[in-house]
């Protein structure tokens, strides 16, 4: 039997008490569940009435479990045993969760790196089937790795139809090519928005194909959804959505740590859910995913706009008191923290629950993602322009090139990497402020670069997030844009050491990300967002320079 169990602390615990009882008395789980446009207001009304889908999908997604079985078994009858998930944002963050925590593999390839779609491409192609997962059916990345497995099959005499699944919305541009193509399509609900689509074709598919249970997954958000459509007090989503953005004054920052949930990288997926439902109207909350074993609180030096967020093991008891974290992880009666515990299929749905309750207190529309639009346009302005990391350096150390945007903050004569660096840390609030780093390269070749994530935190004394590009593009990219204006954003880009041309296309993978960097920096720049563009013209070299340069 699936549990939930939510518990608050300090701030988080009185916003539960000043909340809860409004939203029991405006019936907002049982409206939530019976799909009301109308509960995050007239501008958010539209968007709405077409994204609710989601909360009946632990029943109305069961029809895909048998269809999921019988396409794996086809496919392990062609000698099928190794499956990747071409997909970006919501269609690749949910699966990841779910396989990893299942211990089933599943290759993500989420990133227009040519070296990292170059590796997977490379890799026991003979054994590999290929999940192209895009909602809009139009996502770029997700094209252009399409066209690259596509070209690689045929290359390697093995008839792609038989080894590419179509994962799209019906009628998209990728529904109806496909089709007529004779490839597999397995459509989605389209009144699911991609952030909380978990539960639907986009999180089933590709984790049934790779070896999950999907069909035990749906049991555990089934057995919990009528619990989240109560209209009670002990309702865990409407007590999780009250201590996410009901915070007075607003604690905008939650510090995500895992103390035994049991769930691999649930914080990862909630980060997207979260930052793109909210960051938006100048608001919003960041979560930031603490290093593992880390103190979320460690090095900084004011937490009064942070949230500690603990995924705690499912089979903890309820405790009215502090929790076991409390004294470690806020060390003060005035501090804030949340402790969530349940299966993985219950916390998908209580999550997605929490967000819109979230919404709703934070007064902004949960559904749409404005900004991720703008930066699209901008990276492909810039594609079509062929501009990108090409206007002149503000200075050149070694092999990094240094660019700064967003204002005149760079001191005039700096002409050094640290130097660089020193000035961007000093545009942090040393109150309300956050640190980004976005790093656009292979995040499996290159997963040690986050460790500096622990090092910023020391010497900014303020939350750090560490993305990787365009990965977090279809995540927090949307808060950096749309929240308040807090951060300070690092990019890092590199130019490839050998680049690779998409299928079909007059663009290489390599010109692509650099427009998707390029076009990012731009629109935070245009939000006069200070950037500090470092462009590694030597990959290897660059990166020993730039961990010598953030590291303490």
């Amino acid at each position: 039997m699936s549990s939930l169990l939510v518990t608050a602390v300090g701030a988080a615990a009185d916003a539960v008490e000043a909340h809860l009882p409004t939203l029991v008395e405006e019936s907002f789980a049982s409206r939530l569940f019976a799909q009301d446009p109308t509960l995050w207001g007239p501008e958010a009304q539209e968007e709405a009435s077409v994204r609710l889908s989601w909360v009946g999908l632990p029943r109305s997604s069961r029809p895909l479990v048998g269809e999921v079985e019988a396409l794996g078994e086809q496919l392990r009858e062609r000698g099928v045993s190794r499956i990747v998930l071409c997909g970006m944002g919501g269609s690749s963050l949910a699966p990841e969760v779910i396989c990893a925590t299942a211990g089933v593999p599943l290759v993500v390839l989420d990133s227009s790196d040519p070296a990292m779609v170059r590796s997977v491409l490379e890799e026991d192609l003979a054994r590999t089937a290929v999940v192209v997962s895009s909602k809009s059916g139009s996502t770029l990345e997700t094209d252009s790795q399409r066209r690259a497995f596509v070209q690689a099959f045929t290359d390697a005499g093995i008839d792609p139809t038989e080894r590419v699944v179509i994962v799209t919305d019906p009628g998209s541009p990728l529904d109806e090519q496909s089709r007529a193509d004779g490839y597999r399509v397995v459509n989605a609900d389209p009144d699911v928005g991609g952030r909380y689509s978990a539960l639907t074709a986009f999180g089933l598919v590709p984790s049934g194909l790779a070896g999950v249970d999907v069909g035990a997954l749906l049991d555990e958000a089934e057995e919990v959804a009528d619990l989240l459509a109560e209209d009670d007090g002990a309702n865990p989503g409407l007590r999780l959505g009250a201590a996410l953005g009901g915070t007075e004054p607003l604690r905008d920052k939650l510090l995500f740590t895992d103390a035994g949930s049991g769930i691999v990288g649930l914080a990862d997926w909630a980060e997207q859910l979260i930052a793109e439902s909210t960051g938006k109207s100048g608001t919003g909350v960041l979560p930031v995913v603490v290093p593992a074993g880390t103190d979320p609180l460690d090095g900084l030096s004011d937490p009064s706009d942070c949230t500690v967020v603990v995924l705690a093991g499912d089979d903890d008891e309820e405790d009215d008191g502090p929790s076991a974290t409390d004294t470690r992880a806020t060390g003060a009666a005035a501090g804030s923290e949340v402790t969530v515990s349940g299966s993985l299929g219950a916390q998908l749905l209580l999550w997605e629950v929490a967000t819109a309750v979230a919404g709703r207190l934070l007064g902004i529309n949960p559904f749409d993602q404005p900004d991720v639009e703008s930066a699209k346009d901008a990276a492909r302005r810039i594609m079509a322009s062929g501009a990108g990391a090409s206007d002149d350096p503000d200075a050149v150390e070694g092999a990094a090139e240094i660019r700064a945007l967003g204002g005149p903050w760079l001191p005039d004569g700096t002409a050094t990497l640290r130097g660089a660096v020193d000035a961007l840390l000093e545009q942090v609030d040393p109150h309300r402020g956050y640190l980004a780093v976005m790093a656009y390269l292979d995040r499996i070749a290159h997963a040690d670069l986050a460790d500096v994530q622990a090092d910023l935190v020391d010497r900014t004394g303020r939350p750090v997030t560490f993305g990787w590009g365009p990965r977090f593009l279809h995540s927090t990219g949307q808060y950096h844009k749309g929240g308040p204006a807090q951060g300070v954003y690092l990019q890092v880009t590199a130019t490839a050491d050998e680049d690779l041309p998409v299928p079909g296309k007059d663009f290489t993978f390599g010109e692509f990300i650099a427009a998707q960097a390029a076009g990012d920096a731009s629109v935070l720049a245009d939000h006069d967002r200070p950037v500090l563009r470092v462009h590694l013209t030597d990959l290897s070299a660059g990166l020993s320079q730039l961990r010598s340069v953030l590291g303490r």
